[in-house]
């Protein structure tokens, strides 16, 4: 699509329309931050996040306190962890529920526009003026779902990512923490 085309298609949507396309930029921007974000906090390897949760599980379990507070230092150390990778997902969340009502509003907008339009042309109304006012209406709800539909996906996609870390690290501290594991 052309530069024209594109910059023809916001103007059509109005309003509505340039939120949307400033939630796409988000998402993306979301979903490419959050990569590097897991990457940084190697979540994708052993060594990583749950490599530290069960190195502090191990520093707990040689050290003189009760298995009560070694419990509860290793599940605040996990807990930390996973808070720091759940970071941005809220955003994530959050888009994914707004961008297809923005577009919704955006249709509602435009639809009673275009029954205005036909109110006040009485006998007179033109059919393809009619067609092309609900077409533009309902193209921001397409957008809008084009922008919820990733967003969601990413977020299933991390959340995915996010609870087989939490599996690891309990799976981790428990082995460590009842000696089924070297320490």
């Amino acid at each position: 699509m052309t530069d024209t085309a594109s910059a023809s298609l916001l103007a059509l949507g109005g309003p509505a329309l340039w939120v949307i396309f400033g939630l796409s930029v988000l998402t993306l921007a979301v979903i490419l931050w959050k990569l590097w974000h897991f990457r940084s906090l190697g979540a994708w390897s052993d060594a990583g996040m749950i490599g530290r949760v069960a190195a502090r599980a191990r520093g707990v379990r040689a050290s003189e306190m009760s298995a009560a507070d070694q419990r509860e230092e290793v599940t605040r150390v996990a807990r930390a962890e996973l808070a720091a990778a759940r970071q941005g997902l809220r955003a994530l969340e959050l888009i994914a529920t707004i961008a297809p009502l923005v577009g919704l509003l955006g249709t509602v907008l435009g639809m009673i526009d275009a029954f205005r339009v036909l109110e006040a042309s009485g006998a007179q109304a033109d059919p393809g003026a009619l067609a092309g006012g609900i077409w533009e209406a309902l193209l921001t709800t397409a957008a809008g779902m084009a922008v919820a539909i990733p967003a969601s996906a990413a977020l299933t996609w991390f959340d995915s990512i996010v609870d087989r870390l939490r599996l690891g690290m309990e799976d981790q501290a428990t082995r460590i923490l009842t000696g089924q594991a070297d320490a």
